[in-house]
């Protein structure tokens, strides 16, 4: 049976929560999107978490809550905070850079942590330390083993960047070996470390590049048996432009209370709500909210605001587009995903 690639359409009534409880973390990744100028440099207390939680729980949705840091299992109270998530009803994920601090997997089980996800952007120590950190391909991988071994459902994130496209399908007998079930593709984004270095390693690929390599490698894993996750990015021209910030619930939460709705606007304070007295309250004035309303032609307003670079126009000379002419593609929202496998 040949696999398809399918594009996971926004799901109304479903709720996904990406909640930071620090911002610390033990390496300096080059595309790490992290800005503690912005997002602040607390680590949220045992009562704190709980607290936030319960904002966002609802019993009449289903609702997807992934851990984030900085790197989260530097937090003692993970273990405390999966637990109190999963009684809430939350499907829970961890997002890890491998090191699992605080003998996390001593402290959690398979059952209170539905999926474990390690981020690793090379296939061996020469693609992925220069990215991540000297040693980290190594100490990454054996706590990928040590967690398959111990039942729990380990899935692998890879953000592409021109520093490791070629290395990409590398990854899918790695994976095999690992025994690893969902792979993540991730796109770069401008924004935190990526937004202040222009050297290649933190570059997006191009276009071309992606569309050549990585719908490719998505099938290519999913044939052998690997559920593969990766953004749409670029539409199709029968393609329906669609903003997740006006059909669904998603919500980036940083232990300084701001709670974004998407990911391209956290460099800066257009947050469209905040935790306040631990209550959620709506911002008032210019947010994130007034962008996604706007129609373009070249698809997401907050990508050709913030990286502009990625769009190509043909050049007619349209004065709609200050003499560019129009673009030749259009970007999809962030949070849009293809699926296969």
């Amino acid at each position: 049976m040949q696999n398809i690639a399918r594009t996971v359409g926004f799901k109304h009534g479903e709720r996904n929560v990406f909640f930071h409880i620090l911002t610390a973390c033990n390496l300096s990744c080059r595309h790490c999107y992290i800005n503690r100028a912005q997002h602040g440099v607390t680590t949220l207390s045992r009562e704190k978490i709980e607290k936030w939680l319960s904002l966002f729980a609802d019993p009449g949705k289903k609702a997807n809550l992934i851990f984030l840091g900085g790197e989260p299992t530097l937090h003692p109270d993970l273990p405390f905070a999966i637990k109190k998530a999963k009684e809430l009803g939350f499907f829970v994920t961890v997002d890890s850079n491998g090191y699992l601090f605080h003998d996390l997997l001593e402290k959690t089980t398979p059952e209170l942590l539905d999926f474990l996800s390690f981020s690793l952007d090379g296939p061996d120590t020469a693609t992925n330390d220069p990215i991540r950190g000297s040693g980290v391909f190594e100490v990454c991988v054996a706590n990928i083993q040590r967690a398959v071994a111990k039942g729990f459902n380990v899935s692998v994130i890879y953000t592409v960047s021109k520093k490791n496209l070629q290395a990409l399908a590398a990854m899918v007998p790695l994976l095999l070996k690992l025994k690893v079930k969902r792979f993540f593709i991730q796109v770069i984004g401008l924004r935190g470390n990526s937004a202040q270095n222009d050297s290649d390693e933190t570059m997006q690929v191009s276009r071309g590049q992606w569309l050549a390599t990585v719908p490719e490698v998505a099938r290519q894993a999913a044939e052998k048996g690997i559920h593969v996750t990766y953004p749409q990015v670029f539409l199709g021209p029968d393609e329906t432009f669609e903003c997740a910030g006006n059909v669904a619930e998603n919500f980036f939460i940083f232990p300084n209370g701001r709670v974004y709705q998407c990911p391209l606007c956290e460099d800066h304070p257009i947050n469209a709500y905040r935790i306040e007295d631990d209550r959620l309250v709506k911002n008032e004035g210019l947010t994130e909210e007034r962008f996604f309303r706007l129609n373009i032609a070249e698809g997401c307003v907050m990508n050709k605001l913030l990286q502009a670079d990625n769009i190509e126009y043909d050049g007619q000379g349209n004065p709609k587009y200050d003499g560019q002419g129009n673009p030749k593609y259009r970007i999809s929202c962030c949070l849009l995903k293809r699926e296969i496998g």
